[in-house]
């Protein structure tokens, strides 16, 4: 719940401060939000919950015998409160609706979902790979990590506001009761992340030649 707490209050806080200034949140800043954020909850609670803070990235690891299914429920529902924790926190702070947090497509509906599913591909790649290869990186794992989700944000955010997240995009949602195209959100990261577990564990299991 803490992580995924700050993790959206970060996102949604350069998103709100910027629209106080009367601009937009410059891509750039939101991914380097996005990815400076994951590496200090990386390297602050990662030995505590592992740094769990999407939902996405939980069931992968749970479906590939990574995390164990019987905590999958409870990490889940500590993720989505995190998240309107952090949307109604956003709202106070900074004295706005959180419409302005949620996350809409850029490029229509195909272009945000598969956008999203292939964002999360490459970043649970990364991931499966760092933790389960630790003597490949060791302690710069989690700069990978932030990096690898930075560089998603930035090449996703124009198509489809750069989530990753169901839950960063559900809690706003939630707080807002704002759910247009919720679903890509949903479902897009959940595809994305089971196929890039598969992926890792397909290469695992192939003979070095």
């Amino acid at each position: 719940m803490v992580g995924t707490f700050i993790l959206v209050l970060c996102i949604s806080g350069i998103t709100a401060s910027t629209n106080l200034r009367g601009v937009r949140a410059v891509l750039l800043e939101y991914a380097t939000t996005a990815g400076l954020t994951i590496v200090v909850l990386i390297y602050s609670i990662g030995s505590i919950s592992g740094a769990h803070v999407n939902p996405a990235l939980t069931i992968a690891f749970a479906a590939f015998g990574y995390f164990p299914w019987s905590r999958v429920p409870l990490y889940i529902l500590a993720q989505i409160l995190g998240s309107i924790m952090a949307a109604l926190m956003g709202e106070f702070i900074y004295g706005i609706k959180s419409d302005v947090m949620t996350t809409r497509p850029g490029q229509g509906c195909q272009a945000a979902f598969l956008a999203e599913l292939i964002a999360d591909f490459i970043v649970v790649f990364v991931i499966a790979a760092v933790t389960q290869q630790a003597r490949s990186v060791g302690p710069l794992s989690g700069l990978v990590i932030g990096m690898s989700i930075a560089l998603a944000v930035l090449i996703t955010g124009p198509i489809s506001g750069g989530s990753l997240n169901p839950a960063r995009s559900l809690g706003p949602a939630i707080v807002s009761r704002n759910f247009d195209r919720i679903w890509i959100y949903l479902t897009a990261p959940v595809i994305g992340a089971l196929l890039g577990a598969l992926m890792y564990r397909v290469l695992r299991l192939r003979p070095i030649s």
